[in-house]
């Protein structure tokens, strides 16, 4: 997943609740995106990591926008056993307000 900055925010990185399992860190390039720890996570961190990106994006503070493909999406929904949602997946790739979309319309 890649995250989109707010022009008021130079760099986010680190973790945004150790019990996802998930991190935000910068490229080589100076994009920002989200990297698993290697300490694991639970079934649903991926998933929840997202969700929460995807509302602070809705705020604009921090984050803009997200960019998740379908595949790490589907990846991070089946993980977390929500596979109603997994197999319905249409788009190629969802921004913050399609994630924030699908986790309504699955009642997620």
């Amino acid at each position: 997943m890649e995250l989109y900055l707010s022009a008021q925010c130079d760099s986010l990185t680190g973790s945004l609740n150790p019990d996802y399992g998930y991190y935000i860190r910068t490229t080589k390039t100076g994009r920002f995106i989200s990297q698993r720890s290697k300490y694991g996570a639970p079934p649903d961190g991926h998933w929840r990591f997202i969700v929460t990106c995807a509302e602070l994006a809705k705020q604009e503070l921090h984050l803009i926008d997200i960019f998740v493909t379908r595949d790490e999406l589907r990846q991070a929904l089946l993980e977390a056993h929500h596979f109603n949602a997994a197999t319905n997946l249409r788009l190629p790739a969802y921004n913050a307000q399609q994630v924030l979309n699908l986790k309504t319309t699955f009642s997620l």
